[in-house]
């Protein structure tokens, strides 16, 4: 364990990226199996134990301190892992256990016996290993030490001399903790293959276009489509069963019995889910009355009725197509869809331009038509794992944009964890502030050290980890739509905010209003 709690300590503190796949690859190069695989997993965030969520390793915590020092503790470090680790007993450093001697033990333990097996590991750990053991424990969704699963696979490439899309492509057919894929990267065993199970592969996707990239384009050459309001997904049919996935590879197939009923082909399909009625596509709002459930009632799927509308074609049975054009997989898919009309399924049309003056006229009116934009892809590039450049454009929608007052502020975590870096700020409603989103991101390094004194000095109360602060700082807001909300006390919420400038010049007084947010809802 002390060998996985320096990596991740190496890892927190080193900002550079080659840095950090140095220090995975030389990790995954000297330690064994099966370490090395839970140590992947969890940086992948594939282990889970319910047993011990963050709310039982705080009570426990809390039982070891007095719980209004741990309170204040944790509100000034600001993350949870590193107050416990700080405000624990010291004990005897001289029997720390190791990592897959920890998952075997919480995997097999009675949920009633693991806070005694976690105070028995602490009380043996020293600080730098009890930070790694809590976050290995309450880190489901990962570990926050700045270290991607990309960064991982590309750690395991160098290691093994492979492409990292060859690691990709069979990734979603792995389990913890891998012991099949070190062994190819070793060249002890095959690589392994996903054969005929329903698993993702690796999507394409597009850069944003800029005002040089249009000027240097050969618009002959390109496609051109529309970029619906929706989420990206892929479907995946195979005699071993069927999936439907999110862009980042989540298996969202309960949530769309109607979709996954409809997939009695055998290939693999990528498209836009949308809520679709008889009057058109209905707005992303609605598509989020379906997302994130296990299952959906009759009531949700009669009122909010999903479909896919398709933009292109991975695989046909067997046939990997992804090294054919563009145009050819259109082609196929065309065809395909002609042969099958797979119910609650259509193509996305292909838009006929002769300049890209027409493209940018229709652009123009994509917000009013509830889409999000256009495509712009090359006729002969394939399909391809990642970003690659040159291939594949997003064209959007200009932003939207208006001036919102600073309400709360939390701190943020990872490198982030000492600083106030997550911002909720609202706008008038009469005489009151109501608060109509969140922002994360679009401030530089020096403007959140500005942001962070600001907020300190201008607190009016707390909340656990969350301060009140005066009203009186203004950010113009940049975002994507305005949609109904039931979660905000505005009624309203903000797709995709971003900070796009601190305005110190204006007074909060002169910040917008509910009325002018609710006049930009689509």
């Amino acid at each position: 364990m002390k060998a996985f709690a320096e990596l991740l300590e190496r890892l927190l503190y080193s900002p550079a990226r080659n840095t950090k796949i140095s220090l995975l690859r030389a990790y995954f190069a000297s330690r064994p199996d099966p370490e090395r695989g839970y140590a992947l997993a969890a940086i992948a965030g594939d282990l889970d134990f319910p047993g011990a969520k963050p709310a039982a390793l705080r009570a426990m915590a809390e039982a070891r301190a007095d719980p209004e020092l741990f309170k204040l503790s944790y509100d000034f470090v600001g993350d949870l892992a590193e107050t416990i680790a700080l405000i624990w007993p010291d004990g005897v450093h001289d029997a720390s256990p190791e990592l897959p001697e920890i998952i075997t033990a919480l995997r097999t333990a009675k949920r009633e016996a693991i806070p005694g097996l976690v105070a028995r590991w602490l009380d043996a750990s020293d600080t730098s290993t009890r930070i790694a053991l809590i976050k290995l424990i309450a880190g489901g969704g990962g570990l926050r030490v700045g270290a991607s699963l990309r960064l991982a696979k590309i750690a395991l490439a160098e290691l093994g001399g492979v492409n990292v899309d060859e690691i990709e492509e069979v990734w979603h057919s792995l389990s913890p903790p891998y012991l099949d894929l070190f062994d190819w990267l070793a060249k002890r065993g095959p690589r392994p293959s996903p054969e005929q199970k329903p698993v993702f592969r690796p999507v394409m996707l597009a850069h944003s276009i800029e005002a040089k990239d249009l000027a240097g384009l050969d618009w002959s050459a390109h496609r051109a489509e529309w970029k619906w309001d929706g989420i990206r997904v892929q479907l995946v049919a195979t005699p071993q069963g069927r999936r439907i996935y999110s862009r980042t590879a989540d298996d969202i197939s309960g949530a769309f019995p109607e979709i996954l009923d409809a997939m009695s082909f055998h290939g693999v399909l990528d498209g836009e889910l949308l809520v679709i009625r008889d009057s058109g596509v209905a707005p992303f709002s609605d598509l989020q009355q379906r997302l994130g459930r296990k299952t959906v009632s009759p009531a949700v799927l009669k009122d909010f009725p999903a479909g896919v509308r398709l933009y292109d074609m991975l695989f046909e049975g067997e046939d990997d197509l992804r090294g054919l054009s563009f145009d050819e997989r259109r082609a196929r898919l065309e065809a395909f869809y002609a042969h099958e009309r797979p119910a609650r399924m259509d193509l996305s049309p292909l838009i006929k331009f002769d300049l890209h003056h027409e493209l940018a006229a229709l652009r123009q009116g994509a917000r009013e038509a509830a889409i999000e934009g256009l495509m712009i892809k090359r006729g002969d590039s394939p399909y391809l794992s990642g970003r690659p450049k040159g291939l594949w454009w997003k064209w959007k929608r200009e932003p939207l944009s208006l001036d919102a007052v600073l309400m709360y502020a939390q701190r943020g975590h990872g490198k982030r964890s000492s600083y106030y870096s997550d911002y909720t700020f609202g706008v008038w409603n009469g005489a009151e502030l109501v608060p109509i989103g969140k922002a994360y991101s679009g401030y530089t390094d020096t403007e959140l050290l500005y942001l962070d004194k600001w907020i300190r000095d201008h607190t009016t109360a707390r909340f656990g980890p969350v301060r009140e602060v005066e009203k009186a700082l203004v950010f113009e807001v940049g975002f994507d739509a305005a949609q109904k909300s039931a979660r905000h006390k505005s009624g309203v919420a903000l797709r995709f905010p971003r900070i796009l400038r601190i305005r110190t010049d204006k007074p909060a007084a002169e910040a917008d209003r509910l009325e002018t947010v609710k006049a930009l809802i689509a």
